[in-house]
This record gives structure tokens, C-alpha cells and sequence, in this order.
């Protein structure tokens, strides 16, 4: 059984989080963790006690993250203290801080993705393959929606899609499009236009589980690594 913690747990993500764990007999919950500076916070959740301190990791086999770039920092420091694996799905994070993981990945094992949605990383290879056929002979544009609460913008997944179009097509994308809407989960569209043809790959998230539910796949996957940087391609087998 793989011992897991859950940081952010009264945030939208947490909670799916903790609900969807609690339901899979390969997990239990070892530690819930929220920021001692969220007002509100209850002393239980889904009748678990709620940890504001990072101690709480101690004997944990993996941490799922989906707070701010400063929370996922410091935790990260914790999980290399008491060797706790990490499935980290922030966004945000600055390169440095982007750098700080990947060191940390010779100590720990890290599941690092600006998307845990296994259809998001479906969509990643098709864009892989798009832009290898059209290559420069085609405008990439890029669009995506989230809800009103989304820091960060672009997205990161919209960021990642970008990545990829431009490595393997060797062109720039032209433009990204942010739109901060509603309660919108996440709609991504990419296109490939050229003066004869549009081609666009699409995707829409009906609910925060597509998530909720990678991340846990992510969490299986590490519990039988001791070290090492991976993204959901690697979870997935899709490389």
C-alpha cells in the first residue's frame, strides 16, 4: 500500500484528490497538508487530521503538489529531508525554481508536468507529430481558457504545447491567447494554418478529476522508483 500525502489539501485540487485516493485501495492517506496562512482551515478533512507542518512527511512514500511555486519549493526541500517521492503538477514556477527540482531529482524520484491529465499528454504527441509534417510552412497560434481563479497565464499546459510545436517544427509560435473566464476548467486549442488549410487540436476538461486521477496514476509510478526526473510521458509510455 503506498503511504501518500496530499499538500493543498483544501484547494479544488486537494480535495478531488483526497476524495478520488480514498476510494483506490492501493493508497492511504499518511498526511494531509495546507498552509498554516489559509484562513478557515479545518482541523479535519474527510475525517484526517490537517498538518501545517512539514514533519507530517516523515515515513510517507510520495507527496502530490498542486500549490504555489513557493509551497512546492519548500516542500520540496522536506521531501529530500525525509525521502518522500513527489508527483509535482504547479504551474508557475520560475526556471530557477525549475532548476531546484531537477537537482533534487538526484536524491528523490519527481513526476514533473504542467498537465496530469492522461488526454492533455494524448494531445502533446499529436502535436509532436503535427509540427514535424508542417514544419515552417505553417502559422502556429495558440489559445486557452481557465477559470476566473488561475494565476498564472499563459497556462502551463499551454506553454508545454507551445515547447513542443516549436522544437519539432523549428518555427515560432505566433501567438498565445489567455482568457480568464467563469469556472472554466480548461479548454486548449492549437493551430497549424497555412494559406490553403487550418488544422486545430483541441482539448476540453469537463471536470477537475482528469487531474485528480493523473496525478494518482503518477503516484503508482513512483512508488516503485528511488530517483530520477519524469513527466506523464514517461508515466504513460508514451515516449
Amino acid at each position: 500500500m503506498i503511504k501518500l500525502a496530499i499538500s493543498g489539501c483544501q484547494g479544488r485540487m486537494g480535495q478531488r484528490i483526497t476524495a478520488l485516493a480514498l476510494m483506490d485501495r492501493a493508497f492511504k492517506i499518511s498526511a494531509l497538508l495546507e498552509s498554516k496562512n489559509r484562513p478557515g482551515v479545518p482541523l479535519l478533512s474527510f475525517n484526517i487530521p490537517v498538518n501545517f507542518e512539514d514533519a507530517a512527511l516523515k515515513g510517507t512514500d510520495v507527496l502530490i503538489e498542486f500549490t504555489t511555486p513557493e509551497a512546492t519549493i519548500a516542500h520540496l526541500k522536506s521531501c529530500q529531508k525525509y525521502g518522500v517521492n513527489m508527483v509535482i503538477g504547479t504551474t508557475g514556477l520560475t526556471q530557477s525554481q525549475i532548476g531546484l527540482i531537477k537537482k533534487a531529482s538526484a536524491k528523490i524520484a519527481v513526476v514533473f508536468s504542467s498537465n496530469m491529465s492522461v488526454g492533455v499528454n494524448l494531445v502533446f504527441g499529436l502535436i509532436r507529430q503535427a509540427a514535424q509534417v508542417t514544419g515552417k510552412d505553417y502559422l502556429i497560434s495558440l489559445s486557452e481558457t481557465h477559470h476566473v481563479h488561475k494565476k498564472d497565464a499563459p497556462s502551463g499546459t499551454a506553454k508545454t504545447m507551445a515547447q513542443i510545436a516549436q522544437v519539432y517544427s523549428k518555427n515560432k509560435v505566433h501567438d498565445i491567447a489567455s482568457i480568464r473566464e467563469g469556472e472554466v476548467v480548461g479548454d486548449h486549442t492549437i493551430s497549424f494554418e497555412s494559406p490553403v488549410d487550418l488544422i486545430s487540436i483541441h482539448h476540453h476538461a469537463k471536470t477537475r478529476d482528469i487531474f485528480a486521477e493523473g496525478s494518482l496514476v503518477a503516484a503508482k509510478f513512483l512508488s516503485k522508483k528511488k530517483k530520477g526526473l519524469f513527466d506523464m510521458q514517461d508515466v504513460l509510455g508514451l515516449k
